[in-house]
């Protein structure tokens, strides 16, 4: 009985761990967002981490987030709970741009 129970916890514990959303990491080098676009599931989230010298942001285009000034080394993280595109540009450089699809069932 003990066997059966170990592994019948095994087996959730697999079945949890596979079920459970990866962070996406994006590196912001060389004033560019590495990679420019990910493509997440819904409920995943987007960590970005800053290399370069100068302060930079992760701010959505809708206004839904935004990391404030983010120094080298500093990350920001978020959390995507719905489906849908999200264009992001960090507001010290307007140039460098970035797109996050989330990808789920609409609800």
């Amino acid at each position: 009985m003990m066997q059966i129970t170990f592994l019948l916890a095994a087996a959730l514990s697999a079945a949890l761990a596979s079920s459970t959303p990866a962070d996406t990491n994006v590196t912001i080098q060389n004033y560019a967002f590495k990679a420019p676009t990910v493509t997440i599931a819904a409920g995943s989230a987007v960590i970005w981490k800053n290399t370069d010298d100068d302060p930079h942001t992760v701010t959505a285009d809708d206004g839904s987030f935004d990391s404030k000034g983010m120094a080298q080394g500093d990350t920001f993280k978020h959390v995507f709970t719905k489906p849908g595109t999200y264009p992001y540009h960090c507001s010290a450089h307007p140039y460098m741009k970035g797109v996050v699809i989330v990808q789920g069932a609409q609800t």
